[in-house]
């Protein structure tokens, strides 16, 4: 059997402080965003968001929450808008506040993901490990979680089509970005796109944890070149407009890589570096648009966290985390 060989820094700059994934009073609100496709967003940023896209014969769900408790409530929700039955679940990452609630869906859903993100679920405790760290201290969340429910059908291929009745659902496959598997949902009908961890609205910074720039950029430059999406619900933070997010990302990544590089040719270790370039001008929503607090306040945070990353990831010393 394959082993996925993960890259996750075990490092983290000082006074870091990781995005709050606490499920504790975390209520999801649908949003329709075009005929039988919701956005699930969370009521407290950057809690995760979810979706769902109903057909005439069945439903999919985008992702399954960090338990089982919020799994159920993404249940419930779907049953209060449509009586078709969930056939499909996906999971956009490996990570387990997107993942963990597989097993408090009915045996006759079929979970769908890429092969990559299959290989990342290998290590229940390790996982749980990792995730505690961003749960504000309430560890009993993940009590419940005793079994890791992998994804019944893989795809190796950039892309899958799932056909609901009346509505497709495609799955693609870019390349390596957050984490080495990102699967993207895209409902063509509605040029809706959910991103995970892979991409977020515009001004938001992602999370280096899996790899430098370079390998992310590419990948990303197939998503634009590739889907016609007009917008992205990403897993966490708010939505927005899919061209403009793209790219600021791909800008903010050029950028992060510009820096690191010129730290590394002038002999900076990687606190200096880091020091250095304490928040780029790119992370920032755009005009108009007033910053979530949390949001704002987490920005800096995954900014120092990338530097790092690409520092790590240019000078080749990646080590495995301890927890996301």
């Amino acid at each position: 059997m394959e082993i996925l060989q993960t890259r996750e820094m075990a490092e983290r700059p000082k006074g870091y402080l990781g995005p709050n994934l606490n499920p504790e009073g975390l209520k999801l609100r649908p949003v329709k965003l075009g005929d039988g496709v919701y956005a699930l967003l969370a009521n407290e940023m950057p809690k995760d968001n979810n979706g769902v896209v109903i057909g005439e014969k069945a439903a999919l769900v985008i992702d399954a929450g960090i338990n089982g408790a919020v799994a159920r409530q993404i249940q419930q929700i779907v049953r209060s808008i449509t009586d078709k039955p969930i056939r499909y679940l996906v999971n956009t990452t490996y990570h387990g506040d997107h993942t963990f609630g597989n097993a408090a869906f009915p045996p006759e859903v079929t979970i769908l993901s890429s092969r990559r993100n299959k290989l990342g679920m290998s290590d229940l405790a390790n996982e749980k490990a990792r995730r505690s760290g961003n749960l504000r201290g309430n560890l009993a969340a993940l009590d419940g979680v005793t079994e890791w429910r992998k994804p019944d059908v893989t795809f190796d291929s950039e892309r899958l089509e799932v056909d609901l009745g009346g509505i497709v659902v495609e799955l693609w496959y870019f390349g390596p970005g957050n984490a080495p598997g990102d699967t993207t949902v895209y409902v063509p009908s509605a040029r809706v796109a959910w991103t995970g961890n892979y991409l977020m609205a515009q001004g938001v910074p992602p999370m280096l944890l899996e790899g430098g720039t370079a390998p992310y950029i590419a990948s990303l430059e197939r998503f634009r070149d590739t889907l016609d999406a007009e917008r992205i619900v990403p897993g966490h933070g708010p939505m927005g407009a899919a061209r403009p997010a793209l790219e600021n990302f791909i800008a903010y990544m050029r950028e992060i890589h510009a820096h690191v590089r010129r730290a590394i040719d002038d002999g900076l270790d990687v606190d200096a570096a880091v020091a250095a370039f304490p928040m780029s001008s790119l992370l920032h929503p755009p005009a108009g648009v007033a910053p979530d607090p949390n949001m704002a306040a987490m920005a800096p945070h995954l900014h120092r966290l990338n530097v790092m990353a690409e520092y790590r990831a240019l000078a080749g010393k990646h080590t495995q985390a301890k927890e996301k």
